[in-house]
């Protein structure tokens, strides 16, 4: 459940970010839905449980691996923007 929680929080955040914000404007929205939701992946599955013990135990919803799961797809659209915008690919 947590996983789906960290894809959707991403997703959501990669849909703002292309509506809002205008990033990968030229990708289109479901790309950046998709960034995002990796990113939401890979930081609440990976760099969580560097910071904290609540990701590691599956029937526990910790709110730290959201703002971590957050906090990737952050990442992960801000840098897909960059190289877009400097290099496009």
């Amino acid at each position: 459940m947590n996983i789906a929680t960290w894809m959707l929080a991403g997703g959501i955040l990669g849909w703002m970010s292309y509506w809002f914000l205008h990033f990968n404007e030229a990708r289109g929205a479901v790309l950046s839905i998709l960034i995002g939701a990796v990113g939401g992946f890979i930081g609440g599955q990976m760099i969580a449980p560097l910071f904290s013990t609540a990701a590691t135990t599956p029937v526990y919803f910790g709110a730290t691996a959201l703002y971590f799961a957050a906090a990737g797809a952050v990442v992960f659209l801000t840098a897909g923007h960059l190289i877009y915008e400097r290099w496009g690919a």
